[in-house]
């Protein structure tokens, strides 16, 4: 019963302080489905693109109320070492830059979210590429989700 009661004077105090959940209904959902994303073109580009297109919900059959462009930099580093001096792990980096811009004209916002993850190496070649590949889809997919972030708080302040 005192639970009741706390949640409920909790819930009351943030109405009157004008709180909006970030998922409520402030039209940022909307807004969110209707933007055309760009990057550069290659595989972390697609991959990048199509990860912020599936957690952005992208609605293909409307017009695009905003652009986002990201510009991607990855760089990758050997961690461990084996006896022959060869890498065990490695350490990849994923830098993006995006900026949001209305179709119709007017001000940019813009930010940078950087992913740092890291895979194991193996010895044969086909499951050294499988597990670099893995680890940039990992990136791929964090990057999407920091950028989406960003996104909602850049749309719920206009």
């Amino acid at each position: 019963m005192r639970r009741l009661v706390l949640a409920t004077v909790s819930l009351v105090g943030l109405a009157g302080c004008g709180f909006t959940p970030l998922y409520g209904e402030t039209g940022v959902g909307a807004s969110l489905a209707r933007i055309a994303v760009t990057t550069q073109d290659d595989r972390l580009g697609y991959r990048v693109r199509e990860q912020l297109e599936d957690v952005l919900g992208r609605d293909g059959a409307q017009a695009p109320l905003w652009r986002l462009e990201t510009v991607l930099e990855q760089s990758r580093r050997p961690l461990g070492r084996r006896i022959d001096d060869t890498a065990t792990r490695y350490e990849l980096t994923v830098r993006g830059a995006w900026t949001l811009t209305p179709t119709g004209g007017g001000p940019a916002a813009s930010g940078v979210q950087t992913v740092t993850i890291t895979y194991a190496s193996a010895d044969q070649p086909f499951a050294a590429i499988a597990a670099q590949q893995d680890g940039e889809e990992r990136a791929a997919d964090e990057l999407a989700r920091l950028i989406r972030l960003d996104l909602m708080r850049a749309l719920a302040d206009q």
